[in-house]
């Protein structure tokens, strides 16, 4: 149903609106624009939006410039319409028990801790981000843990190199570029090292974190992909570096594949590797 146009063109001419009639007149502008999207047209731009909730043009531009900024929206990379971000996630917690990934993932981490003794989570990609959406801890007394709606965009983080594996290469040369994943000492050279090793995690099947963002934290990830062979998710291991040789680095990178298979069949996708 399309609500009345509630423009701050036509909200400005009402005699005697008060400050909190155009408040609550940008809220409900705000969750129309939200309500716009559907699982049937994930995709809209900015005249489409317009168009369906009767608004004019430049404020849902304004309103999506604030989402955007806010990871509530994002842009599709070719089309450059917008979809729901996963910034949403951060703010319906409640509500991250129907992710599909999730919900499938839980039992399978579950195992997975209880395999390995470390901590297990399920991450997601926010277009520069790794997102936490679901953690077992472990039950060490001295464990890592990857809290719920954690983000982290370094580039030597386990989640963020399975992430970047599955981008072009032109794309992770632009989010390093740009700052919005970081990488130590970023020079040219430094940036096609990186590439080769993401090709070798892909390879491979899970990429490695030996200390190198956080001294005392080993991670390792491997991708979830969909029925459509996306990567849609990595799955996470995180353990004190005390812990960890490389030997046992290798055992809880294959535990990690292993789990990351299990969760790609019961999303009804294929696995790679």
């Amino acid at each position: 149903m399309t609500p009345p146009e509630t423009s701050e063109t036509s909200d400005n001419r009402e005699p005697g609106n008060t400050s909190d009639t155009r408040s609550t007149s940008v809220i409900v502008n705000a969750i129309a624009v939200l309500r716009s999207f559907t699982a049937e047209e994930p995709l809209l731009g900015v005249t489409e939006i317009a168009g369906r909730i009767g608004l004019h043009k430049s404020t849902v531009s304004r309103i999506l410039a604030t989402f955007e900024q806010e990871h509530l929206v994002e842009r599709d990379d070719d089309s450059r319409r917008f979809r729901l971000g996963l910034g949403m996630i951060a703010l319906a917690g409640p509500l991250l028990a129907e992710l599909e990934e999730r919900r499938v993932a839980y039992p399978v981490l579950r195992e997975l801790t209880e395999r390995t003794g470390e901590t297990s989570a399920l991450m997601v990609w926010n277009g520069g981000e790794s997102m936490c959406v679901e953690q077992i801890a472990s039950r060490h007394q001295v464990k890592h843990l990857a809290p719920l709606g954690a983000r982290y965009n370094e580039a030597l983080s386990s989640s963020v190199q399975i992430f970047l594996a599955a981008e072009d290469a032109d794309r992770v040369r632009r989010l390093l570029n740009s700052g919005s994943v970081t990488l130590p000492g970023l020079d040219e050279e430094a940036v096609e090292g990186y590439l080769l090793r993401l090709k070798d995690s892909a390879e491979r099947g899970w990429a490695a974190n030996f200390g190198e963002t956080s001294i005392d934290e080993v991670g390792v990830a491997s991708p979830v992909f969909d029925h459509r062979g996306d990567v849609v998710a990595s799955v996470l291991i995180a353990a004190p570096k005390f812990r960890v040789s490389q030997d046992s680095l290798n055992s809880l990178g294959e535990a990690c594949l292993e789990a990351a298979r299990k969760v790609t069949t019961r999303l009804g996708g294929r696995p790679q590797h």
